[in-house]
């Protein structure tokens, strides 16, 4: 009976006959895509941190503190796009 099991679940595991590297593609591509964003999500957290207790300490450079906030969110924020695109590469190529 095992036999027939697998049988019966290998088409639908390789998407009815496609190749199955395809689906191995696309795990791998949600697994960078996943850990690709840990790090700017820790860094995102980070910078607002820093920030909140740099107000704190002197709060007469809010508007300059903020800038700079901003600056370094975009910058964060840029890996993630980064990680999403080499692994849309990796997926087609």
């Amino acid at each position: 009976m095992p036999a027939d099991l697998v049988t019966t679940i290998l088409p639908i595991a390789q998407g009815g006959g496609a190749d199955p590297t395809d689906g191995l593609k696309a795990i791998a591509l949600g697994v960078g895509a996943g850990l690709g964003t840990i790090g700017p999500g820790i860094g995102v957290g980070y910078i607002f941190g820093k920030v909140i207790e740099s107000v704190t300490r002197q709060p007469e450079m809010r508007e300059e503190i903020t800038s700079i906030q901003w600056l370094g969110f975009a910058l964060t924020e840029a890996i993630v796009f980064y990680a999403f695109i080499f692994g849309l590469i990796a997926f087609f190529l």
